[in-house]
C-alpha cells in the first residue's frame, strides 16, 4: 500500500490534518464511531481531552485488530457536542493524536453535534483505512 498526503499550496496550510490522502492497497477498513467506552461499556473521563484519549485509543484498537496501523487511516471524522471546547483543547487532542497515531494525518473534518449515542460522550471517531494486500488477517 502506498499513501500520498497531498496538501495544495492554493489552500490554507493544514494543521492536524491532510487536505487530502491517496491511498492504494487492496482492502479498505471502514472503522464504526468510538467513544470512551471501557471494556464495559461505560464512558470514561470527564473532559474532552480524555474521552478524545480514550475514543482514539479505541478507534486504533479497532484498526489493528483488522491488521491495520496508524499510517493506514486515510479518514477520520470526529464528532464533538463542544466545537468551542474541542478548538480550545486543539493543543492538548493533537499531542494525544501524534502520541498515538504519529504524524502521517488522514483527511479529518470535526462536527458539531447535539449529542452522541451515550449522553455522556462529548467526542466520537469514524473513520477509514486502506490497507495493503500483505496485511496480516483480521483478528
Amino acid at each position: 500500500m502506498s499513501t500520498e498526503r497531498v496538501n495544495p499550496p492554493e489552500l490554507s496550510p493544514p494543521t492536524g490534518f491532510s487536505h487530502a490522502v491517496v491511498a492504494t492497497g487492496t482492502r479498505v477498513v471502514f472503522l464504526a464511531g468510538q467513544t470512551a467506552l471501557d471494556a464495559d461499556g461505560e464512558v470514561t473521563g470527564d473532559t474532552l481531552v480524555e474521552q478524545f484519549e480514550k475514543a482514539l485509543a479505541n478507534l486504533l484498537t479497532a484498526l489493528r485488530a483488522a491488521g491495520g496501523t496508524p499510517a493506514d487511516l486515510a479518514r477520520v471524522t470526529v464528532y464533538t457536542t463542544d466545537v468551542a471546547g474541542y478548538r480550545a483543547d486543539a493543543r492538548w487532542l493533537g499531542r494525544v493524536w501524534r502520541e498515538s497515531a504519529g504524524r502521517d494525518y488522514p483527511a479529518m473534518a470535526v462536527v458539531q453535534v447535539v449529542r452522541l449515542w451515550d449522553e455522556r460522550a462529548l467526542v466520537e471517531l469514524d473513520g477509514f483505512a486502506v490497507l495493503p494486500g500483505d496485511a496480516p488477517p483480521m483478528g
